[in-house]
């Protein structure tokens, strides 16, 4: 499931030249959220990563909301296509 950078960048870019939107943001925070969730699962006693995983999935809730408010239908596409509701 964890994709490369470049592939999330297209997927979710709203022009050519988009590198940087909250859109994109929140796809690079859920691929770094899925690579760590897989290190814990290896490495059960890391704690000082686990800062780090706290830190990016609170950022991608703050980024999730603003979209929200923002943007409703590219935060609709957005949560669709990386699966993060259920």
């Amino acid at each position: 499931m964890i994709q490369k950078k470049k592939d999330i960048i297209k997927s979710l870019a709203t022009h050519n030249k988009d590198v940087g939107s909250t859109e994109i943001q929140i796809g690079l925070l859920s691929a770094k959220i899925a690579k760590l969730s897989d290190h814990f699962k290896k490495f059960k006693k890391d704690k000082h990563s686990t800062l780090g995983l706290t830190k990016s999935v609170n950022k991608r809730k703050k980024l999730l909301g603003y979209l929200k408010k923002k943007n409703p239908d590219s935060y609709q596409k957005v949560i669709k296509q990386l699966n993060l509701r259920k």
